[in-house]
């Protein structure tokens, strides 16, 4: 209802790029002996999340690949590391893919993964890995991948721990229009339920050098992608925030969706890996995301995690 457009202050951190569930449209996994695969040393980390606090970071965006051998203690101890050493960063970490994957390497209850990385100091989770929630696609895009039932059960059980997550939807690839229109219905669903998701970010396939490129010969138009933010907006009734995407969009484009639906401008992405792997290289300075917003009319706001205001202009 104001004429504000918030923004976060965030970095990515991918621990490792190793992954054994071979997306087709991923360019940034890498089997785990393959050339390239690694996982980040402390120190590494430690020099990436040093830069982004003193930029006045807020959050920490950690994903990595579902790896074969990091169990949910090795995570644990990341987490209640980074916590410990700049506990004004919170970790929005791990996808429920990541933590259903997590959960069949203990072998035990997603709840149980969910909570101890809770107690380490995780404080909400990214809706990575959603693509689009409907199974014909899934086994087309992404056969090994968390199937639709089981990626909304994982951030039920999310909810249950008191934490809050965010949605997404990755389109523009083989899925029809409605069954777009069945991925928001699934997730209005399931927030009608909980009232656990913070916000709702999508954006269209970015095919360039992933494995499987001969599957998407076309690209969605700006056109579909404005028509399908507007439709989310007005469809997730229930969503107090749309996050419009620069990163995969562009600053121009991702201006135009704060006059279609979009109140928020995502985060700064001091760092970020997957989708520059497919050859996205839209990020922006903070002073540059300021500067769009305001150019469109709008008063710009740094948030945490939870679209609280951390911005000193709101006293």
């Amino acid at each position: 209802p104001r004429p504000v457009v918030t923004y976060i202050v965030d970095r990515n951190l991918n621990p490792t790029n190793v992954c054994i569930t071979d997306c087709g449209f991923c360019a940034f996994y890498r089997r785990p002996d393959a050339d390239g695969a690694y996982v980040l040393d402390r120190e590494t980390i430690y020099e990436k999340v040093r830069q982004t606090a003193e930029l006045g970071g807020r959050q920490l965006l950690i994903q990595g690949g579902q790896h074969p051998y990091l169990k949910t203690e090795w995570w644990c101890e990341l987490v209640s590391d980074l916590a410990r050493r700049w506990p004004e960063i919170n970790c929005h970490a791990l996808s429920a893919p990541e933590l259903d994957h997590l959960a069949k390497l203990d072998k035990r209850p997603v709840e149980g993964v969910i909570a101890d990385l809770k107690e380490a100091g995780m404080g909400s989770v990214p809706g990575a890995g959603a693509e689009i929630l409907v199974e014909r696609v899934r086994k087309i895009i992404a056969p090994k991948k968390t199937s639709t039932d089981r990626w909304l059960e994982v951030h039920r059980r999310v909810h249950e721990a008191g934490l809050r997550s965010s949605a997404t939807m990755m389109f523009g690839h083989v899925e029809t229009a409605a069954e777009r229109v069945e991925h928001l219905d699934r997730l209005r669903d399931l927030q009608d339920d909980t009232g656990g998701f913070t916000a709702f970010a999508c954006w269209n396939m970015q095919p360039d050098g992933v494995p499987e490129q001969e599957k998407y010969p076309e690209r969605t138009t700006p056109a579909v992608y404005l028509r399908v933010q507007a439709l989310s907006r007005i469809y997730l009734d229930n969503f107090d925030n749309v996050q419009t995407s620069y990163v995969t969009q562009g600053l121009e484009m991702a201006q135009i969706t704060l006059r279609y639906g979009c109140n928020d401008f995502g985060g700064t992405m001091l760092e970020e890996n997957v989708v520059s792997a497919a050859g996205c290289f839209n990020l922006q300075s903070i002073q540059g995301i300021e500067r769009v917003i305001e150019r469109a009319g709008f008063a710009a706001r740094r948030r945490n995690s939870w679209y609280g205001s951390v911005d000193e202009r709101d006293g």
